[in-house]
């Protein structure tokens, strides 16, 4: 039996622990493309074309109030590439690159209870390991 524990996941991004989460979903990460296609002739032959676009996205959401919310929107602002790499002790996982840029700054709601502001990160490396 796994036991997953959410203090055992962590995203570091420009050298920095990320902190304040908002509830639920804190990361999603996938590549953006797969990694071949495959095409069949009618007669039954088959090609493979591999694709080499290693692009990945990065979604963390974080509580309107979690200090990184300015962080982030300050590196959309400043459209810097930095590293960025997240992890998971147990089960092990470990997922992110080395060239990542923020597509924009967060949507802004104010409501009665805090929100979320949700970051798109587009990483130009974006692996699993």
């Amino acid at each position: 039996m796994g036991v997953y524990d959410p203090q055992n996941t962590t995203v570091n991004a420009d050298g920095k622990i990320v902190t304040g989460f908002s509830e639920g979903t804190m990361i999603q990460a996938s590549k953006d493309e797969e990694g071949f296609s495959v095409k069949v002739s009618a007669k039954g032959e088959t090609d493979v074309a591999i694709s080499n676009n290693n692009l990945g996205t990065i979604t963390i959401t974080l509580s309107q109030t979690s200090p990184f919310v300015s962080f982030f929107n300050k590196l959309a602002n400043s459209k810097k590439i930095f590293p960025i790499w997240g992890s998971c002790s147990a089960p092990k996982e470990k997922f992110g690159g080395t060239q990542a840029m923020v597509k924009k700054p967060a949507d802004v709601e104010f409501s009665d209870e805090t929100s979320g502001r949700e970051f798109e990160i587009q990483v130009l490396n974006y692996k699993v390991e």
